[in-house]
């Protein structure tokens, strides 16, 4: 039997650990796992140089923008920085511009990604109003809904316990999961509001949005949890307080899984007063201990995910002189897997954690079926890295339109080098070698 492809003399990481061997991929899927002489003849063929592959990353926490916030990010340019970082597979946020909230909004927006996308999209939905739509919206395509608590995305009453919860039922009832920016909406608006007549310092911007904030709204969210059952996915987790509860929480056994950002892994607020408005995001980047509780968490395998929060913006709507109308968000595609791998290099993390929290528990929590994982019959989703590559991160070189950072000029070692999509080769060497449209559609 001949197969499409056959990448050989690589370094294998499978659910047993690394192994010293080849993959056969034949379709689209992993045919075969094995040493050179037992790999089946091939199309095409390709020395890894004994470099590790990993499961291609899977990001749960990408806005791609597009429709009317091209000027941003679009979905070339997004699923080409996804490409570039490593991904296999993301998952795009519901705000955008039209919202993705209902059929014919997400009917839309899938149709406009078919041809452009470099890597596999997945997409949340905002509430619709009515309730009722929301099997409707799963049956179309939606893998998630997305239930923001700091302003209203969509058509739910997010002030509303008894509203939120039969939204969330129904989300159950149609076996997805619900992920919660979890910040609360009264707290940062009353502090907003009355620091804006005099204060426009960093300081006063971390005060509106206090860890206070993210605990309440956690507190609630996870109350709702309880009465549901649903699955509850808790976005970039930012501070010691919150951790606490969610792990009583799962103690307990609520179904609840939570992420983390390198941003939060990696920033304090007193990068925030460095780089100034680059650093702005949501939650913000909060104090030394809550940074090392955030690890701490991590190795006690309290945390689930790894997530961007890729959040590009123009550059002009990051420079605004108020601090109070800067946009918040980071670009974090194609910087989050060589942060990552520089701190493996470190010891302060493992390949094996690493897998499980950007590949393995994202596929799983979000029923990315045959993915996240290297094995026999699944989608090969693929990055090969070389993890004693050392480099400065560049950002007048990213694929995104966001081509700045708060980690610009930082020294990583260990970056992705080869990403493949569905078996097909799609980034080497930092460039795009595959045509939009080569990703496709998960639903």
């Amino acid at each position: 039997m001949q197969v499409d492809r056959v990448l050989y003399n690589g370094k294998i990481y499978t659910p047993r650990g690394f192994v010293e061997a080849g993959i056969a991929i034949e379709k689209g899927r992993i045919f075969k796992i094995a040493k050179k002489p037992s790999l089946p003849k091939a199309s095409s063929k390709m020395n890894l140089n004994g470099l590790i592959v990993l499961p291609g990353l899977v990001d749960s926490h990408v806005h791609l923008r597009d429709q009317e916030r091209a000027y941003r990010e679009d979905l070339f340019t997004g699923t080409a920085a996804a490409a570039a970082g490593g991904f296999s597979l993301v998952i795009d946020m519901p705000n955008n511009k039209p919202v993705t909230m209902d059929v014919q909004s997400l009917r839309e927006r899938m149709k406009l990604a078919e041809k452009k996308v470099l890597v596999n999209v997945a997409f949340y939905s905002a509430f619709p109003e009515n309730t009722k739509e929301i099997r409707n919206i799963v049956s179309e395509g939606a893998i998630a809904f997305k239930l923001f608590l700091l302003e209203k995305v969509g058509g739910l009453n997010i002030d509303d316990d008894t509203v939120v919860l039969q939204a969330i039922n129904e989300v159950k009832k149609a076996n997805v999961p619900v992920a919660v920016h979890a910040e609360d909406k009264d707290i940062c608006e009353n502090e907003m509001k009355r620091k804006q007549e005099n204060r426009t310092d960093f300081e006063a911007y971390l005060e509106a949005h206090s860890s206070n904030s993210e605990v309440k709204a956690v507190q609630r969210i996870i109350g709702v949890a309880e009465k549901s059952e649903a699955h509850v996915h808790f976005c970039h987790i930012s501070s010691a307080k919150s951790l606490s509860l969610i792990k009583k929480a799962k103690a307990v056994g609520v179904n609840i899984t939570c992420e983390v950002t390198p941003h939060h892994l990696l920033l304090t607020s007193k990068d925030l007063k460095r780089h100034e408005n680059l650093a702005i995001t949501l939650p913000p980047v909060r104090t030394r201990e809550d940074m090392n509780a955030l690890w701490k968490a991590l190795k006690q395998d309290l945390i689930d995910t790894l997530g961007s929060d890729h959040a590009p913006h123009a550059l002009k709507e990051k420079k605004l002189k108020s601090i109070w109308k800067v946009k918040p968000g980071i670009a974090g595609l194609e910087t989050t897997l060589p942060l990552m791998l520089t701190q493996v290099n470190k010891g302060r993390l493992t390949i094996t954690e690493l897998v499980q929290l950007a590949s393995k528990n994202p596929a799983e929590i979000f029923h990315l079926k045959d993915r996240g994982t290297l094995l026999k019959g699944y989608c090969a989703d693929l990055v090969v890295i070389d993890i004693k590559r050392e480099h400065k991160i560049d950002s007048s070189k990213f694929h995104t339109k966001a081509k700045f950072s708060p980690f610009d000029g930082w020294k990583v070692k260990g970056m992705p080098v080869k990403t493949f999509v569905n078996g097909r080769l799609v980034m080497e060497e930092g460039e795009i070698v595959a045509k939009p449209g080569t990703g496709e559609i998960i639903r």
